[in-house]
């Protein structure tokens, strides 16, 4: 049964309490929605994936709005490097599961809703089954591997996929629905290679920007819903935070699409992270590379109380990075300067490499090695994991 069929024949058994019509009152004058499209809200089910950046302010406002069922999936826990953009958790949530804090924020907006948490990472093994109990699936996530996932999912089960993403200044959101338009394979039949793209926890992300992002995907979501207005399906709009500027491009269904065109060659769902090469595998892949000489941070300690004059010691981050934390007798040379600035090494000295978590670092090892320096080491896991078994007063970021 499709979202618009179950929504019809459910709504009709839905009534509103007189404490609903007095808190969606501002709905039910709109003529647009009315007391009929508010009871449809109410028998909606919205599964948002991820809440995070944006799935806090549509969450929220779908609490707001009514939306009878909420589900949630999110496997990660409140940290406070969250807190400058993820507004359904406090300072107070840091360290219990995002799910468990994301209810509590919506029961307290509205205590009518009911909000059902999946306090595990989707995957293949588990996402049909999950998303089969709602009608509207949205995406919140910052993940190629996920958001291939939940495309196919959709796609197979033919539910619409409310689409959010963001990176710096910059935000997307569209609808992929394949019975009524293109899909996510239609846009992006591959995924960029891995590494090539950073995500908001590598370039950074402006705290307001999911707030406009998934404010729309909500807004989006409630038309949806209600059947009102256009919903975005064949049309995405981008968001240039910086020039305040909107723009729209025209999408259209790939007939050759691998999911959703006539001749379908993907049929049911696939690993993933294995299709994309997803990000944070292909890092710890590169930390963990046996040919990439290493130390631990405990090492790194015990070298730099030594103070060794002929140790050249090498940060491999960006320089907007070391404003944040550096270590002391570290110079500083960005990845992509440092093929050019070799002759300023001397091949004859011992090489410490560090960067934020080991991953760059390695990959600037390799390069070494292969331009003739012998002694390089790596250090594993980095400034994260210095700060975390040698000095815990270093800022993490």
């Amino acid at each position: 049964m499709s979202m618009i069929h179950r929504i019809e024949e459910a709504y009709q058994a839905i009534h509103l309490s007189r404490e609903e019509i007095n808190r969606y009152s501002r709905h039910l004058i709109i003529p647009e929605i009315t007391l009929d499209g508010q009871r449809r809200i109410k028998a909606a089910r919205v599964l948002c994936i991820g809440a995070g950046g944006l799935g806090s302010p549509l969450l929220m406002y779908l609490a707001a709005a009514g939306v009878g069922q909420i589900g949630i999936v999110d496997y990660d826990t409140v940290d406070f490097s969250n807190l400058q953009r993820q507004i359904l958790h406090t300072s107070l949530d840091v360290g219990i599961p995002k799910v468990e804090s994301a209810r509590n924020t919506l029961l307290d907006i509205n205590p009518n809703v009911n909000v059902h948490m999946y306090h595990t990472a989707l995957d293949s093994s588990n996402a049909l089954e999950i998303f089969r109990q709602y009608d509207i699936i949205v995406d919140g996530t910052d993940n190629f591997p996920t958001r291939y996932l939940i495309n196919d999912a959709c796609v197979l089960l033919g539910k619409p996929n409310v689409y959010g993403s963001i990176f710096r200044f910059d935000g997307q959101v569209t609808i992929f629905w394949a019975a009524r338009g293109p899909c996510y394979r239609c846009l992006y039949p591959e995924p960029p290679p891995a590494g090539l793209v950073p995500s908001c926890a590598e370039g950074g992300v402006l705290g307001v920007l999911p707030g406009v992002i998934g404010t729309l995907q909500a807004t989006e979501i409630l038309k949806l819903i209600t059947g009102t207005g256009q919903p975005l399906i064949g049309r995405l709009l981008i968001y240039d935070a910086l020039k305040a500027t909107f723009k729209e491009l025209k999408l259209r269904k790939n007939p050759s699409c691998p999911i959703c065109g006539s001749q379908p060659t993907i049929t049911q769902l696939i690993d993933y992270e294995a299709f994309c090469g997803s990000p944070a595998i292909e890092a710890a892949r590169r930390v963990d590379d046996p040919t990439v000489p290493s130390i631990t941070p405990s090492e790194l300690k015990s070298l730099l109380e030594k103070t060794d004059p002929n140790l050249i010691l090498l940060d491999i981050r960006e320089p907007h990075e070391a404003m944040i934390v550096s270590l002391p007798g570290f110079r500083l040379i960005p990845p992509a300067e440092l093929p050019r600035r070799l002759h300023e090494l001397d091949s004859a000295k011992p090489i410490i490499l560090i960067c934020k978590n080991g991953a760059r670092s390695a990959d600037a090892v390799k390069l070494l090695q292969h331009s003739g320096f012998a002694k390089v080491w790596n250090v594993r896991g980095g400034l994260d994991a210095y700060a975390k078994e040698v000095d815990s007063t270093l800022p993490t970021y």
